[in-house]
């Protein structure tokens, strides 16, 4: 009787790994497709800072604006059938929030230079993508911290070729995370 109540203990336990990697899985999926979206806006956000920077407010007017509503779609699209059942308001709430303190902050508690406006933003996302990790899925923690790691260096160290690095580290960064998630 000992063993087979040992027995039964270990399949409840591998039954438990299992869904936990199931979980995971279901996160990295629906989190692929955001990740590649704010990937290549990122990205070209930065082009468009590097190669235009006269025109990169509006790209980045764009970007967000894009983003977002592609993340909303993203999220309408593979809760379907939730999202006609109740929408969850705290969900649109606590991104507005952020966009509202991150605006804020760039706004008026600070005067931002261009550059350090480059730098802040990438910081600014990665440190809640970062803490979202620790319960959702660690390769989350690895993305923000080596984005946030990877903007202060350039930060610091890239002289004039800044937004073309951050093109690379933030937006290149994103897009293979999430190409990187759906095959995970």
């Amino acid at each position: 009787m000992i063993l087979q109540s040992k027995e039964a203990a270990s399949a409840l336990d591998e039954i438990d790994a299992i869904s936990r990697k199931v979980r995971q899985s279901i996160v990295y999926q629906r989190a692929s497709f955001s990740l590649i979206l704010w990937g290549v806006l990122v990205f070209i956000g930065y082009l468009v800072t590097f190669f235009a920077p006269r025109h990169s407010f509006y790209a980045w007017i764009a970007v967000y604006v894009l983003g977002v509503a592609g993340s909303v779609a993203i999220g309408v699209f593979d809760r379907l059938e939730q999202v006609r059942k109740s929408f969850d308001w705290r969900l649109l709430s606590a991104l507005l929030l952020f966009f509202g303190f991150g605006f804020l902050c760039t706004l008026t508690l600070g005067d931002f230079a261009p550059r350090a406006l480059s730098a802040f933003w990438p910081i600014y996302f990665m440190l809640p993508f970062a803490i979202v990790g620790l319960w959702a899925a660690r390769a989350f923690v690895f993305i923000g911290v080596s984005v946030m790691v990877l903007t202060l260096i350039g930060f610091f160290f890239a002289g004039p070729w800044f937004n073309l690095w951050m093109a690379f580290v933030n937006g290149g960064g994103l897009l293979l995370a999430g190409l990187w998630m759906r095959r995970a």
